[in-house]
């Protein structure tokens, strides 16, 4: 295996980082790895390892405001300043692996990025899996909470709102622990700028996912107290694409890739990627 990272210039000219695992022999395709919230690229390695062997190419960047880039932690002006870098590196990629099938993973906040990115840049993938994406409101935030979120967005928009619960990211007490002591992992309250930008994306997803004809496989804890599960039930109702796979695993908590049945989800990930090469 080998390992490259690097910068490049993101929105408002922050350095944006963001790191590749290439295997020793041919690239047969691409994942482009979209990290969550708060977190980053190199809580991937389960994904890196898995696929890694079987030919892939990773490649993945941290957000601005995430990881190792620049901008306040978890803050954002618009949700453009997650697409327009995820732009830039999905270039960069293309002109690094010409002709190679580029498959987008997204996960949780990064399967909210993946989904608004696709609905004006789908063609430019094979497919795309998606991993319990933050796409739904969930149930337990209050109607009061979103309108003092959205007040707060254009008041005060760099004041934190929310905070993630760590022991919710999996059932496994090392993850756990590895989370919560990473120190590339912020810990704090989700902003209310970056909430407001979440709901608005969120909204436009909902109402053009139909546009969405890409195959797309979904991967989803029934257990998920990070993310309203019933959003990925939505995402594969609502999508327009006639190839799509939905994977509930009873159980399961947020971060499926980091679960103790995580070869499970991989093995399932596999088998779809391989069938969509042929």
């Amino acid at each position: 295996m080998n390992h490259t990272e690097g910068t490049f210039k993101g929105i408002r000219d922050a350095n944006i980082y963001y790191q590749a695992w290439l295997p020793d022999g041919r690239v047969k395709a691409v994942l482009l790895v979209v990290h969550g919230a708060a977190e980053h690229s190199g809580r991937y390695m389960n994904i890196v390892n898995h696929f890694i062997p079987l030919g892939y190419g990773v490649y993945s960047l941290d957000h601005f405001g995430h990881g190792r880039s620049d901008g306040q932690r978890v803050y954002v002006e618009s949700f453009d300043d997650y697409i327009e870098p995820l732009n830039t590196f999905y270039t960069m990629i293309r002109r690094w692996q010409p002709d190679k099938p580029i498959f987008i993973l997204g996960h949780s906040l990064g399967g909210l990025i993946e989904t608004y990115y696709l609905l004006d840049h789908q063609k430019e993938f094979t497919g795309a899996v998606v991993s319990a994406p933050s796409i739904k409101i969930q149930d337990t935030i209050s109607p009061m909470t979103i309108t003092m979120g959205k007040l707060l967005s254009k008041i005060t928009p760099k004041a934190g709102l929310l905070a993630l619960d760590a022991k919710a990211v999996s059932k496994d007490p090392a993850v756990v622990e590895a989370y919560v002591t990473d120190p590339l992992v912020y810990t704090g309250k989700i902003t209310a700028r970056l909430a407001a930008e979440m709901l608005r994306a969120m909204q436009r997803v909902t109402d053009e996912v139909g546009t969405i004809s890409l195959p797309m496989i979904i991967v989803q804890g029934k257990a998920d107290k990070l993310v309203d599960p019933s959003g990925a039930q939505m995402l594969y109702d609502k999508s327009g694409s006639t190839d799509k796979t939905l994977k509930m695993y009873d159980g399961l908590y947020h971060e499926v890739f980091n679960e103790p049945e995580r070869e499970q989800v991989l093995t399932d990930v596999e088998n779809w990627l391989e069938s969509h090469l042929k």
